[in-house]
């Protein structure tokens, strides 16, 4: 007897909402609740919260006021605990963070019907995410992002995960949250240097997607470098916005192709992160990776002087330093080495994401090793000229 395949096909519809609000845990503020409330009407639902310790220690009454949050509703929220681990990019290169979150859910009896809550910024937005996600196949999360970078790109997203080999986000997984809250107190006590350095991504997607967009930001460069809340709330909201419409409506929300746009400038900051060993923020490295990349396409006749200029003097006004940090050859060698490590990472065809104006992104498939070194000896040759 012959066995023909058997085949199978399904498909699973995925939603999440982003919310935006301020003092998420005052005991006034009924959103948490809500959501919350919303999933399991008439019932508690257990919750285990990751909290970023910058946050906590910019923030030291926080756990105790997730606590009378929590007490205050009671009726919905059943807090179980509230682990800290280390903020920053380290808590993705040390799995013991990973393993602590993994051990409260194991203890705390989280199942599928919990939810773990993590607040911090992108880094262990996505370790805690990649925790939950592999706990029971698949334990729900709550993400409340804390710092510019993650309120507009990093957590609105559907991906998590940790690094190893020397490589970024290694091992991880497709993971939709089951909601996002962006509570935007949480950014008056972030360093300059956070507020600024996640002003890049928006810049990206601005230069890939919309040109209306980049001139707002151009237009409001003072009050964004300034610390103005209005334009950092209406940044953040467009950039947000415009990368969720991607995952819903670009064919390809978990990556199964070649392309990524979304990652405009991100081969030589993932390998640039690594390279001056996470002391640079994602967003500063990706700057210099925006930089690098619109150098190359200068030098390849993509785009015009114009568009270089206005790209490379919006970054130097926002106060991001765009030096590519090689000393020599070999270090260029290793640096030109993240253009392999990138393509390996989803497989297939090389594809990078350049432009070919303001708002037109333009994908190339294989780069020219030389004109990038030209690249990088040209813009550091500028890099700290004022051309405002």
């Amino acid at each position: 007897m012959e066995y023909k395949p058997i085949e199978q096909s399904f498909s699973v519809a995925y939603a999440y909402k982003l919310y935006f609000t301020k003092g998420v845990f005052n005991k006034e503020n009924t959103l948490f609740r809500d959501i919350l409330a919303v999933y399991k009407p008439n019932s508690r639902v257990k919750l285990l919260f990751v909290v970023d310790g910058g946050v906590q220690r910019h923030h030291p009454d926080l756990l105790d006021t997730i606590a009378s949050y929590c007490l205050a509703h009671g009726r919905t929220l059943h807090l179980t605990e509230s682990i800290v681990v280390p903020g920053g990019e380290g808590v993705k290169n040390d799995e013991r963070s990973t393993r602590l979150v993994l051990e409260g859910i194991n203890q705390q009896g989280i199942c599928r019907h919990s939810f773990v809550v993590v607040i911090g910024g992108g880094a262990v937005i996505d370790m805690a995410g990649y925790a939950a996600a592999i706990a029971h196949r698949g334990v729900k999360l709550i993400r409340i992002p804390t710092t510019v970078l993650s309120q507009n790109d990093a957590a609105v997203g559907v991906k998590n995960g940790i690094n190893i080999f020397g490589k970024k986000n290694f091992i991880g997984t497709f993971a939709p949250p089951y909601a996002i809250i962006n509570d935007l107190q949480f950014l008056q006590s972030l360093e300059q240097r956070d507020w600024v350095a996640g002003i890049a991504e928006a810049i990206k997607v601005a230069l890939i997607k919309d040109a209306s967009f980049f001139e707002y930001i151009c237009k409001h460069t003072r009050q964004l470098r300034e610390r103005g809340m209005d334009a950092m709330k209406y940044t953040i909201y467009r950039c947000a916005e415009m990368h969720m419409q991607h995952i819903a409506r670009g064919g390809d929300p978990f990556e199964s192709g070649s392309s990524r746009p979304l990652d405009f400038g991100h081969w030589a900051a993932h390998k640039l992160e690594h390279m001056t060993d996470y002391t640079l923020r994602h967003g500063e490295a990706v700057a210099k990776g925006i930089a690098l990349d619109m150098t190359y396409a200068l030098l390849m006749g993509l785009i015009s002087q114009d568009v270089w200029k206005r790209t490379i003097t919006l970054l130097e006004q926002l106060g991001l330093d765009l030096h590519i940090p090689v000393k020599s050859e070999r270090e260029t060698g290793k640096l030109l080495d993240g253009i392999r490590e990138f393509r390996e990472h989803l497989g297939g065809e090389l594809t990078i994401t350049l432009i070919t104006d303001i708002g037109k992104k333009h994908d190339v498939h294989e780069i020219d090793t030389e004109v990038m070194k030209e690249a990088i000896r040209t813009l550091n040759s500028r890099s700290k000229l004022n051309v405002a």
